[in-house]
């Protein structure tokens, strides 16, 4: 399996991974270095293990989860984007006191699993296809962190430019990243 291969399968994983990412740094103006470094490593070592799961699981275990894993990572990011709309009409003092931060503990679990359910499936067609997945499983994941790390950089540029609805379009994009897992499933 040729690495431009591998790339472009990196590359189109990614994308969920850099829209949650832009997301949340445009709805907080910007992400600090620690939140954005969390958010990054996380989801790119979720993108790395997904793939060996997958490889992993074979035939069995797959045809379970691959009924509803699109509802579940709909789910989770219509949870954290519908959270993200609704703090948005609250104070900005208030905001502040009582947001969580998404780039520690449970949330940034579940934004984690839900943007790389897709790798899972990836490793399975790998396996499928006898290919080696600690390679391109490394890819993955090392695409993953430099795109999710890129992503926290763009959203603060993307949030001056909203002003104050930054936080509702952050929402929003969780909102449509949703939308566009069901819709590729259903």
């Amino acid at each position: 399996m040729s690495i431009l291969y591998v790339l472009g399968v990196a590359l189109a994983l990614t994308m969920d991974a850099f829209a949650v990412a832009v997301g949340l740094s445009l709805s907080r103006d910007g992400l600090r270095g620690a939140q954005s470094l969390r958010l990054a490593f996380l989801f790119g070592l979720f993108q790395f293990v997904m793939p060996i799961a997958g490889w992993a699981a074979g035939q069995t275990v797959i045809k379970f989860i691959t009924d509803y894993d699109h509802w579940v990572a709909a789910g989770l990011l219509v949870f954290v984007g519908g959270k993200m709309i609704a703090e948005s009409f609250h104070k900005e003092e208030e905001i502040e006191r009582k947001a969580a931060d998404v780039t520690k503990g449970f949330p940034l679990i579940l934004l984690s699993v839900a943007t790389s359910l897709d790798a899972l499936a990836v490793g399975l067609s790998f396996g499928a296809l006898r290919v080696p997945i600690l390679l391109p499983a490394a890819v993955i994941g090392l695409v993953c962190f430099t795109v999710t790390m890129a992503g926290t950089k763009i959203g603060p540029f993307l949030g001056k430019l909203a002003g104050k609805w930054a936080e509702i379009a952050g929402g929003i994009v969780l909102l449509l990243i949703a939308v566009k897992i069901l819709a590729d499933h259903l």
